[in-house]
């Protein structure tokens, strides 16, 4: 499979005092096309700062993020915004919708900003809102929809506009165990069935098992990779590894 992501030696740094704090230390991580990789590891082991130099949001201080062959440290901030804006999908612990806007809308609102918003578009939105079983709540506020389709909706807008990288942030952190699995088989099948690179950044151990690698990290460094199908689900269901 086409290898969508890339880090070479990602690092990122704070002076605090007289002292070097390593928040990721030298990571080398991959993600291909139709991955679905989960990042976890305790508080304070880099995971939530690795995945914000993912998404161009913070800058490293040595290393380099290549997405689709696109180095995010030889951009200009400009050309990082554009770039993030058109071929990055990110969802936050809070899923930050729009209130005052409906369901379609808020999707929607990323077609506008990409220039897309046109008669395909629209119906590309309802479609996927319907994949996501919110065909009837299209013209929902966010107030008149449960934590788990909130969720959803904020899935759909982080994939409408068809990016090359999904990255999400806890995405189950609100949500109850029934609804929190819906949620992340829906954007496991999603990365599947449209080829894209996802990472999700989980506390929730259990929902690995949706993914197709997991990538523990400890101090700032990747302690484990876990790629064999089994031990991704013994791992998820809290047995230990060898």
């Amino acid at each position: 499979m086409t290898t969508v992501l890339e880090t070479y030696a990602i690092t990122k740094t704070y002076k605090v005092d007289n002292n070097t704090i390593y928040a990721v230390d030298s990571v080398d991580l991959s993600v291909s096309q139709g991955e679905f990789v989960a990042l976890v590891g305790p508080s304070g082991s880099g995971k939530t700062t690795m995945l914000a130099m993912l998404a161009g949001l913070l800058t490293p201080t040595q290393g380099s993020v290549v997405i689709d062959g696109h180095d995010l440290s030889r951009m200009s901030e400009g050309e990082r915004i554009k770039f993030r804006r058109e071929r990055i999908g990110f969802t936050f612990q809070a899923n930050n919708l729009v209130p005052y806007l409906t369901a379609r809308e808020n999707v929607e609102l990323m077609l506008r900003l990409n220039h897309q918003f046109d008669q395909a578009g629209q119906e590309y939105t309802a479609g996927l809102l319907a994949q996501l079983g919110l065909g009837e709540r299209l013209n929902s506020l966010p107030s008149q929809l449960s934590g788990g389709q909130q969720q959803r909706v904020a899935i759909a807008r982080a994939l409408i506009h068809n990016p090359d990288i999904v990255l999400a942030d806890e995405p189950t952190s609100s949500l109850d165990t029934e609804r929190a699995f819906q949620v992340v088989n829906t954007f496991a099948d999603l990365i599947h069935s449209r080829c894209l690179g996802g990472i999700m950044v989980t506390h929730d151990l259990r929902m690995v098992e949706f993914t197709d690698k997991v990538i523990q990290m400890q101090d700032g460094k990747i302690s484990r990779i876990i790629t064999a199908k089994n031990d991704i689900r013994a791992f998820a269901n809290g047995f230990s590894l060898n």
